[in-house]
């Protein structure tokens, strides 16, 4: 009888024994998993403290952010280099030879505008009234002659032909001057001065001009700008900020009678000059 106690602690002891073993088990095996939560969990506690959320921009720092991109951004061309690069190669620069108001031998300078595909040349009547002879200089660096092929001294406007046209013929866009207001930008490219092919800016200061020319004629229907022309510029584009021609530029206003600017130009309007050309009127 004495004996039960003893089996009953040996089998506690075994179940004990058992128990201590399988947990030393689990311990050898689930500790790297144990270890490893830990390590995540300070990791993600870490990672939190050295890069925190960013906080929302202010509109201060938006703000700056677009005022530094568009400073970095190429910026568009201007309206004036479009409208260069647009006329520049329907332009010529005139040289005429000839007998001046004395009867004595001179040359002159002048500057036209290629207005159709046959190469016709656009100028001023008096750039070339009494030459004996006229060269033509193109855009492209080529050179020939040209005649007078029609005379509209009403208007100061001359249609010369090329004796040879260019390789590439490129006719100006001609634009309706009836659409253009007091202060529209008014350009003007041309050969002042034997300057080839220089460029002014302005804008249309008036409309319906009028202008003596001589004792017995005067210009009339005349847009006025305050775009810079000089001697040379006579027979030229007057354009708008498309690069359409507008006008022909004809004389240029100064009191004292001399021969510069003063802030006063006057262009007849391509809807009157196209006319010498055979070209429709608007």
């Amino acid at each position: 009888m004495e004996e039960q106690p003893r089996s009953i602690t040996n089998e506690t002891e075994s179940r004990l024994m058992r128990v201590w073993s399988h947990s030393k088990i689990w311990l050898r095996r689930g500790w790297p998993f144990a270890a490893g939560i830990v390590a995540a969990f300070l990791g993600v506690l870490l990672y939190a403290n050295l890069y925190p959320d960013p906080l929302p921009l202010t509109d201060q720092q938006v703000d700056q952010i677009v005022v530094d991109a568009m400073a970095s951004a190429t910026p568009p061309p201007s309206y004036s280099s479009q409208v260069y690069q647009m006329i520049l190669p329907s332009m010529v620069l005139i040289r005429t030879t000839g007998e001046d108001e004395n009867g004595e031998e001179g040359n002159g300078v002048g500057s036209g505008v290629i207005v159709s595909a046959a190469a016709d040349i656009l100028t001023s009547l008096h750039v070339v009234a009494g030459a004996t002879e006229i060269e033509i200089y193109y855009a492209d660096g080529t050179q020939t002659t040209a005649v007078l092929a029609t005379a509209d001294p009403q208007n100061d406007i001359a249609v010369l032909t090329p004796a040879a046209p260019p390789e590439i013929i490129v006719p100006a866009v001609l634009g309706n001057p009836n659409a253009m207001r007091v202060g529209d930008e008014a350009y003007a490219v041309g050969n002042p001065l034997g300057l080839a092919g220089s460029m002014s800016a302005g804008v249309i200061s008036g409309f319906d001009r009028t202008l003596p020319i001589s004792d017995d004629l005067e210009l009339s229907g005349l847009i006025q700008f305050d775009t810079a022309v000089n001697p040379g510029n006579s027979g030229g584009p007057l354009l708008n900020r498309r690069g359409e021609v507008i006008g022909i530029v004809t004389a240029l206003a100064n009191p004292s009678e001399q021969n510069f600017f003063i802030g006063i130009g006057f262009a007849v309007p391509i809807t009157t000059a196209a006319g010498a050309a055979g070209m429709p009127r608007y």
